[in-house]
């Protein structure tokens, strides 16, 4: 029998901060939809920032997926390959990056999980808890990619390659 993947699908972000919570957001999709479409493997997990912590907490999956809220000049959403680093530590928003948390994890447990990270464009970041219409259709179609590489034949890596041509 072949070995089923252990996956993590890890949101981020504040909900209190509008678009911010378009991580939670997606996480609160995603455990709706494992309701009727259940995925022996997938877990799911969500905070406001990532942490040092996580580093053991993506130790023990074989696939990650980090979905946050960005600003940058994207069109909806993005999904890219994340590589360890640890150049990155940020504080701001986000105590510390996807790539600093992947690295943390190889340097400690000597393993690093294939890891992607989700951007999702946002556009509203007051202090309110609901999503900009703009940033729920995002959300939308950012859904709908994920769950279409979780049924569909390309791998994450081949994912990414089709979502930056």
């Amino acid at each position: 029998m072949p070995h089923r993947k252990r996956m993590l699908i890890y949101g981020y972000g504040n909900p209190g901060r509008q678009d911010d919570g378009l991580g939670a957001a997606f996480i609160r999709k995603m455990e709706a939809w494992l309701k009727d479409h259940p995925m022996p493997g997938l877990n799911l997990d969500c905070n406001y920032q990532l942490n040092i912590e996580d580093a053991e907490i993506i130790a023990h999956k074989d696939i990650v997926i980090f979905v946050d809220a960005t600003v940058e000049d994207i069109e909806h959403f993005h999904f890219s390959k994340v590589e360890p680093s640890a150049a990155k530590v940020e504080f701001t928003m986000h105590a510390v990056s996807p790539s600093f948390v992947v690295d943390l994890c190889r340097k400690m447990f000597h393993v690093a999980p294939e890891t992607y990270l989700l951007h999702i464009k946002g556009y509203e970041w007051d202090f309110k808890e609901s999503l900009s219409e703009a940033a729920s259709e995002n959300l939308e179609m950012a859904f709908r990619f994920i769950i279409d590489k979780l049924h569909g034949q390309l791998t994450f890596d081949e994912a990414v390659l089709q979502e930056n041509k």
